[in-house]
């Protein structure tokens, strides 16, 4: 094992997608500010980055977007209040949440020429370092957040890491696939990777959930700007292409994945969500209880 291999310190996170699957609420607010109970989509992706060591938060927004920066930005009139009126656990509450100066950056991408594209934008942030790439509208709810798993991985092997979910066989053709040296392995050595193959075809039912550990030199890959699935750029296609230079792992996700970017997702995340908290659970089991009983 490699004493000098790199930390995993920064991640990107693409937030320039239009989110029509939720018009008109995403007309004027950005799909990614959607709550989740009373968090942002977003700030539930972040949170998850930051509980598995990441220093510093890379958004890659689009037009339209300025309401993400605003959200992890000091908000001098909101906090003055909360102090006046002594609500002093609200306050601590958005302060420990605020990134330090510094730590969180921004970046335009300004055509939607898919999420290749997007993670290129983050190119001079990033440098030359291993980071995380979190997609989000993929929450992935278990009691240790799955980027920590995965740089547990990262850093007992190195290379590349990509989270895997299994999922029905009859619904490979819905998802990025990868094939594994061991389908049973927490963390396995990856064979082969294909976007949404026929069962037949599927190397496995292992689907790719929207959490990566890359290294710097798929940048270089997708500055080629090479087209491929509905005619943009994909993060896919360029890691096939670094797999043949570089190894690539799969860490195994054994929580649930809520794909708030779709209504019943985004329904049952804000369910799920709820019922995990003691502050709302029995409140919220009783009035479904009614709601069912209708």
């Amino acid at each position: 094992m490699s004493t000098t291999r790199k930390r995993v310190r920064k991640a990107v996170f693409p937030v320039a997608g239009l989110g029509t699957r939720f018009l008109p609420a995403t007309k004027a607010v950005p799909k990614e500010m959607l709550t989740v109970v009373d968090r942002p989509v977003i700030q539930h992706v972040v949170d998850e980055a930051k509980a598995a060591g990441i220093e510093h938060f890379i958004f890659v927004t689009g037009r339209n977007k300025g309401v993400i920066e605003d959200h992890f930005d000091s908000q001098f009139e909101l906090e003055r209040t909360l102090a006046e009126r002594g609500k002093t656990k609200e306050l601590e509450q958005l302060m420990a949440e605020l990134p330090r100066p510094g730590q969180a950056s921004f970046t335009r991408q300004q055509a939607p020429h898919g999420l290749g594209h997007a993670v290129w934008c983050a190119r001079e942030i990033v440098g030359e370092e291993p980071f995380a790439l979190l997609l989000p509208d993929m929450l992935h709810f278990a009691p240790k957040p799955c980027l920590a798993d995965m740089i547990e991985a990262y850093q007992a092997h190195g290379g590349n890491h990509i989270a895997v979910s299994p999922v029905p066989e009859d619904q490979t053709h819905l998802y990025g696939i990868v094939g594994v040296e061991d389908r049973t392995a927490k963390v396995s050595r990856i064979s082969g990777m294909i976007e949404k193959p026929k069962p037949a075809e599927a190397p496995s039912n292992l689907h790719i959930t929207g959490r990566y550990i890359l290294q710097p030199e798929i940048f270089a890959i997708l500055e080629r700007g090479e087209r491929g699935a509905g005619g943009e750029i994909q993060v896919t296609d360029a890691m096939i292409a670094l797999a043949r230079s570089q190894p690539f792992f799969a860490v195994r996700f054994d929580g649930t994945i809520y794909d708030c970017g779709a209504k019943i997702g985004f329904l049952m995340a804000n369910i799920a969500y709820a019922l995990a908290r003691d502050d709302l659970a029995p409140t919220l089991r009783t009035e479904l209880a009614k709601l069912l009983q209708a």
